[in-house]
Order: C-alpha cells, then structure tokens, then sequence
C-alpha cells in the first residue's frame, strides 16, 4: 500500500475504487497445491463483514445435486430473508484435490489407498502365517480358535493335523466376498497353554496381496502373551477363488486410470464453474475422501478464523436438512453468547467400531467420548479459534464427529444438550436439523416448511 501512494493521484484513486470493489464483492475462497507459496490461495487476503453465524456445510466433490437444493431452499430463504440475510454466511466445504485411485482399486471406497494387489497365489491353499525354524509350539489342555463365521476347538483328544509346526482342523467352507473385515480371535481356559508367537517374527502370507492383517487394540490378549507387541496364537489356510476375474481386473488398472483422470479434470472444471458462479465454496487442501473429512473440518476451521469474523460456527453435512430460523430462536431462548460452548445432540459412551465404515484402529478405548451428531451443532468462537491454531497438531480420526468429541476432551467445552439437532433420519415439529436424506427428500421437506411452517405436519402432505 506504500508504494501505491507514491504513485499519481489518479492511479491513488484506481486502487482505492479497485479496493473498495474487492470489498463488495468477495472473491471465491481456493485452495491449490500443498507448497509454501501455493498456501497463500488458500486464505484470501479479504475481510468480510462481521456475522452472528458461519455455517460450514460438509459437501463431497460429486455432490452437485445436494449443494444446487440447498441453494434453492434453505440457503436460498436465507439470502431472502430481510434479517438474517445479513448476519449469516454459508459457505460448502470441498476437497481441493480428487482421490487418484479408481473406486475400483481402493482397499476401501472411505479412503483413497490402493488395493496392492500385486502377484496373486492361485489354484493352491495358503497358509496365512509362517513360523521361523525355531518357535516352538504348544497345545492346551482345551484350546479354542474361533473366528466370525466358524469355530474350531482344540484339546489334547482331538488335536486335528499338523502342517509347518502349526495344528489345524476343517471347518465349513465359506468364499469371503470383496472387502470383507472380520476379527480372528483365539481363546483357551488355560491362561499359560495359549502360546502366542510376536506377529513381528513370524511370516504373513497374503496371497499377493488379497488380505491384509491389522492387529487390534492392546489388552486383548493377557500381557504375559503379548510380550508388549503384537501377537499371534494361530493359524488358518485359505485359497483365492475366482482368479481369472482378478487377473482381468489387474489388468484393466492402466486404461481404468486413464479414465479416472479424465473424469478428475471433468470434475475440476465442473466445481470451478461452480464456485465462480455462486461464490459460496472453500475449497481446502485435503484429498476429498470420507477418512479425510476430520482434516477437512480443521482446515475450514482456520479458513474461518483467517478471513471472516463471526461469533458461532454451525457445522453440518449436504444432506441435512437445516431451519436457521428455528436456530437463531434457540440461541435467543438459550442466551448462547458466551465462551467455550457446545450446542448439540450429543452421544455418550459410543462403542468404537473396529470394522467397517466407521472402523477405527488409532483410538484405543472401547468407547469415545461425548459427541455431538454430524447432522448439526454450534460451537463458540473461542473453540473455533482453539481448533484453528491447533490443527497442524491435532490428530485425526475415523470421523469428523467422532474426532471433535476427542478433540473436545481436552479443553471440557460447556455442552448444551438439545435433541432436536436429530442423530437419524426422522421428521419432528420444530427439529433443527435431520440427516440423510435425498436431493428429492430435501427438496420435498422444505416445500412442506413453506407451505404450512412444518415440514412435519402438514395437511397438503
């Protein structure tokens, strides 16, 4: 700015009509590239107007159905709206960078790792762990292997067949479909007759790649066994059906990559015009997948703290029904205009999932902390500002809700419980927000909102 001013009085006055323009009109907020100087598009140089509230709607880059409804309803009645037009801003929160890896080729549609599957072991059976030349082995007095879909038990009368030092039995033969997660457990009434072997020494055969194994939360097996490592007590032998189909599938991974990134550029070019045209997106530095959405909500978390001033941050997802106005009468009824609160519908003692979705390996308790429902909450500023200055630091996990509760935990916010921020997929009188649902659904329930004031009851229904 200094050295504008040493510039000719009519060039003063271009720069300042040019700076007065910028502030009418702010430019869509970008995320690109992850270097030092590429940092800087991520939080434009602008300072907006002062809101009551920010709200950060949750989007998938594909979403583009659920983000046009939003702004055809309730975002849409907002910007209408002769008071609250002016003390809210919205604003969808999108992955900068697509996931390179084809669905296909995924361990797991949450996450964009790459199935690495590389020299399958076909027409033959594997034995899915080696032990070294010299572990020892030994049996039980009544020793039980069982596993999610079979058991097999062991005793000295019935010992089964010994291959490689290791002790088997048949069992019923079942194929594990695609992406199948299941949990190996070994079992035995005589504490010291379970002998278990350092998973570090002993071989995994993975058949090329087919399975992987991921050892579960510590204590599970008694100490004295685990020998403050990982640890295995067994054993079972599998074979890889349907080899032709996985030969094919590897080899079409060239020509399906080509494809993947044409449609990449599509979808770039498509969210481009997007943000131009509406001027309501952030795009954040992060690959755009579900097991990235908790580093998403941490970067849109300082996107807030750097480019806007606001009093309370609204977090909720794409397919979410929303009624502000129903919000900013709570916060009047509730007075929440004070530091270190939380304002949602909050879970506790939630069993932590070590499969599936919501699979989680890195928390080690059997049980997360209170949580709020991902459908909809509001947290202070001071908290915003907490999680912006900590979000190189704080770790991530399974989910975004489940990974603020832990977050949470550390700094014990003031917690407003209130069960009209819904958890599931239902319709209730003055509900703040619902999750799940349809593009269609979506568009329906606010028709029936402006129609009668309740989308839950109304007689045009």
């Amino acid at each position: 700015m200094r050295n504008w001013l040493v510039l000719l009085c009519p060039c003063v006055l271009g720069a300042a009509l040019h700076l007065w323009l910028r502030l009418r009109s702010p430019p869509p907020a970008r995320a690109s590239g992850a270097g030092p100087a590429d940092q800087l598009a991520l939080f434009p140089q602008w300072k907006s107007r002062h809101y009551d509230v920010v709200v950060g709607v949750l989007s998938a880059r594909h979403n583009h159905e659920l983000r046009n409804v939003i702004r055809s309803t309730w975002l849409k009645h907002l910007i209408q709206h002769p008071a609250l037009s002016q003390r809210v801003l919205v604003k969808f929160i999108i992955g900068a960078h697509g996931c390179e890896v084809p669905v296909e080729d995924r361990e797991d549609p949450y996450s964009c790792k790459l199935l690495n599957i590389t020299n399958p072991v076909l027409n033959q059976e594997i034995e899915a762990f080696s032990l070294s030349e010299d572990t020892s082995s030994g049996l039980s007095e009544d020793r039980v292997v069982s596993e999610a879909l079979f058991i097999a038990r062991f005793s000295p009368p019935s010992c089964g067949v010994q291959v490689n030092k290791l002790w088997y039995k048949p069992v019923e033969q079942f194929i594990l479909p695609e992406s199948f997660e299941g949990t190996i457990v070994w079992e035995s009434q005589d504490l010291h007759g379970l002998v278990s072997r350092n998973l570090h020494k002993v071989a995994v055969n993975d058949g090329g790649g087919v399975f992987r194994i991921i050892t579960i939360e510590k204590g599970t097996l008694p100490h004295e066994f685990m020998e403050g490592v990982e640890g295995v007590a067994g054993g079972f032998i599998y074979t890889i059906q349907e080899g032709d189909a996985l030969l094919h599938n590897l080899h079409s991974r060239p020509r399906r990559l080509i494809d993947h990134q044409s449609n990449l550029r599509e979808e770039d070019a498509l969210l481009k015009e997007e943000s131009s045209t509406y001027d309501d997106i952030v795009f954040v530095d992060v690959v755009d997948t579900y097991r990235n959405v908790p580093a998403k909500l941490l970067n849109f978390y300082r996107w807030t703290v750097e480019t806007t001033s606001f009093d309370l941050l609204l977090k909720t997802d794409d397919d979410c029904y929303i009624d502000l106005e129903a919000v900013f009468n709570r916060i009047a009824q509730k007075n929440l205009n004070g530091p270190n609160f939380w304002w949602g519908n909050f879970r506790l003692n939630w069993a932590v999932d070590r499969t599936g979705k919501w699979q989680e390996l890195e928390y080690p308790s059997p049980a997360y902390p209170a949580f709020a429902c991902g459908s909809g909450y509001v947290i202070s500023r001071d908290i915003v500002d907490w999680l912006a200055s900590n979000s190189g630091r704080l770790k991530t996990y399974q989910g975004e809700d489940v990974s603020m509760g832990i977050w949470m935990a550390a700094i014990g916010p003031k917690r407003y419980q209130d069960s009209l921020w819904l958890c599931e997929k239902t319709c209730e009188t003055g509900m703040l927000s619902s999750p799940q649902y349809s593009p269609q659904e979506l568009t329906e329930l606010w028709e029936l909102k402006e129609l009668c004031g309740d989308p839950c009851q109304c007689e045009a229904r």
